[in-house]
């Protein structure tokens, strides 16, 4: 391998007559002038006589023809491969054209690839194109993940990809960005297993209700009982809001992540919320205010001085009487708009437990999975990771101020389709609390793990702050400028997005430096959700007619005309409710599928076993 063609400081071409380039792997430029600097292939090319094509553009131009022919390449004979190298480091001056190329030994580019331990780090992955390095890995970095490439399961034979969590503290905040299909979750789950083996508290929003960690594979070596690192919650039942230890201003977001809130009715939760109001008293204050409203001041003052009526009733109206001194002004449309969104979030269960199973969690160093709509998550949100933030806010305060205060841990909030929660363009329940942690969270211990299909559609001020960006197969042309203007990603691997494969990823990182391309190990746990569902319906349709058949056997061989006779008892052993022409179908598909046989007789069709 020799650098050909014109050089400059921070990009060379290198040739080969028998080693095939591939992208991304890593190369030593022997110029001793330069303390031979090091690159990564970022483009590739091979060329031979029997594929006629354009040489004067592109990775092969005039001067690096020239040069081949000139180092004793026969340009109409030899197989060439070319590579375009980037340099680590920009180059004081350009390097020596002629020079040779090696690939380096594994201490040579390990400050370039491992920045901390497998034990305090997340074992990601597997750096592409590292195999060559893989004689001289250290025991320590040798066999600790699994790889599924085509299907198939194998050892690791690169270097490991180890993210360095704690350099958080300076650049904080991860993004998974990627299109359906393209590994995204999958890449996301095996983060959160990391965060589990590290025993870092987190709150995961999970509105796929996949985030399970019970299925293993066969990467799992039982290291890690994921089980005792993790539970899962669910919104209404398991976790709620506390209603009376909202201050009016978290009334609101609620309120209005439940439906849009005009001026009218903000005014209304302003003017009727009051501190330390239940759930019960607050939806008892709006419901008689309407029914006061409905009334009208003079027939409820007319039906006080009649008499007549029971102490119930009197005081009822008195309390009408009062509701309509204080809020009468109030319009009853706007009233009642706000009766309609607190029902709503009181039949969603969202006002009838608290959060003190996920606190709980959090102390314990857990991963809390928080389950449920993705419009009752959003609302969620806002009340959970407001609270849990301010309190980790409250307690590093107190200490900077020597204050004695209850300890409460730092955290990670990891969501997928963050794009709900934070949109560009509007307002969402959590977006404001989201913008505060994104901007502000570092300082505090708190950071966020955000993942989108849809980049562009996060807010922009978030995706700023994501100093990690994890960047899977993308397709879409405005996603792809996004990721292009919020990272380090070169043209040629901008081109690249739309055909990675599934788990395949760009690392851009400030905490690396610069771009690494990796392949998300094998997880050790599965999704619920793994099994083809064209598979589900055939197991589905094989199991109901194996039923169906064993529900049969007792019958058998059944004359046709004998179904109408013995119609109550086929419906009572099978558990249909089925007519006969509903029988006579299921009869001829069971025939189809192989499972009966059907006779013709001068007498009669029997179906029989196969």
């Amino acid at each position: 391998m020799q650098v050909v063609g014109i050089t400059t400081q921070h990009e060379v071409h290198i040739a080969s007559k028998s080693h095939k380039f591939r992208m991304n792997e890593m190369l030593v430029i022997e110029d001793k002038e330069l303390n031979e600097p090091k690159g990564e292939v970022v483009e590739t090319l091979s060329y031979n006589r029997y594929i006629p094509m354009g040489m004067d553009k592109g990775l092969v131009d005039r001067n690096v023809l020239e040069t081949l022919e000139a180092i004793g390449y026969d340009i109409g004979q030899d197989d060439i491969h070319l590579a375009k190298v980037r340099l680590f480091d920009e180059a004081q001056k350009p390097i020596q054209t002629g020079v040779r190329v090696r690939h380096p030994a594994f201490s040579e580019i390990e400050h370039l690839l491992v920045s901390t331990s497998k034990e305090k780090g997340m074992v990601l992955g597997e750096i592409k194109s590292t195999d060559f390095v893989a004689e001289s890995l250290p025991a320590q970095l040798h066999d600790i993940l699994h790889m599924q490439e085509h299907g198939l399961v194998r050892a690791q034979n690169g270097v490991p990809f180890i993210f360095d969590i704690r350099a958080m503290q300076q650049y904080p905040h991860i993004g998974v960005f990627g299109g359906s299909g393209s590994g995204k979750s999958f890449g996301l789950r095996v983060m959160l297993e990391e965060l589990m083996k590290l025993k870092i508290p987190s709150l995961v929003f999970d509105p796929h209700f996949e985030m399970n960690f019970t299925g293993k594979t066969e990467a799992d070596r039982g290291d890690v009982n994921y089980a005792s690192r993790y539970e899962v919650v669910q919104i209404g039942r398991d976790v709620g809001v506390d209603f009376s230890a909202l201050s009016t201003r978290d009334v609101e977001r609620l309120l209005g992540a439940a439906g849009h809130l005009t001026e009218s009715m903000i005014n209304v939760i302003q003017t009727i919320h009051k501190r330390k109001d239940s759930y019960q008293t607050f939806s008892d204050r709006i419901a008689n205010l309407i029914d006061a409203l409905d009334m009208g001041k003079q027939r409820i003052e007319g039906m006080l001085h009649d008499g007549g009526m029971t102490k119930d009733e009197i005081n009822r109206y008195s309390e009408f009487k009062r509701l309509l001194d204080q809020f009468g002004s109030l319009p009853p449309s706007s009233v009642k708009g706000i009766q309609w969104r607190a029902n709503r979030l009181h039949q969603s269960g969202l006002f009838q437990q608290n959060i003190r199973a996920i606190e709980h969690g959090i102390h314990n160093g857990k991963l809390v999975v928080i389950q449920g709509a993705v419009w009752l998550l959003q609302v969620f949100a806002s009340y959970v990771i407001g609270t849990l933030y301010f309190k980790r806010r409250a307690y590093k305060d107190a200490k900077l101020q020597q204050q004695q205060s209850e300890f409460f841990p730092p955290f990670v909030v990891v969501t997928d389709e963050a794009h709900n929660f934070a949109p560009k363009g509007y307002e969402a329940p959590a977006k404001s609390v989201l913008k505060e942690i994104a901007q502000e969270g570092r300082k505090y211990g708190t950071f966020l793990i955000f993942a989108t299909q849809r980049p562009t559609l996060l807010d922009e001020t978030i995706t700023a702050q994501l100093n990690s960006k994890f960047v899977f197969r993308t397709v879409r042309g405005t996603d792809i400028q996004t990721i292009k203007e919020e990272t380090d990603l070169t043209a040629e691997e901008g081109k690249r997005l739309p055909y990675l494969q599934s788990g395949d990823v760009f690392v851009s990182s400030a905490i690396i430096g610069r771009t690494v391309a990796v392949r998300i190990r094998l997880a050790h746990s599965t999704s619920p959700h793994t099994m083809n569902p064209f598979d589900e319906l055939e197991q589905m349709n094989n199991a109901g007619n194996e039923e169906l058949v064993a529900a049969l056997e007792d019958f058998l061989p059944l004359a046709e005309m004998h179904v109408m006779q013995k119609l109550d008892e086929l419906n009572k052993q099978s558990g249909k409710s089925w007519d006969v022409s509903e029988w006579k179908q299921s009869l001829e598909q069971l025939c189809e599928d192989g499972l009966l046989t059907k006779q013709k007789t001068p007498f009669a069709t029997l179906y029989d076993r196969t």
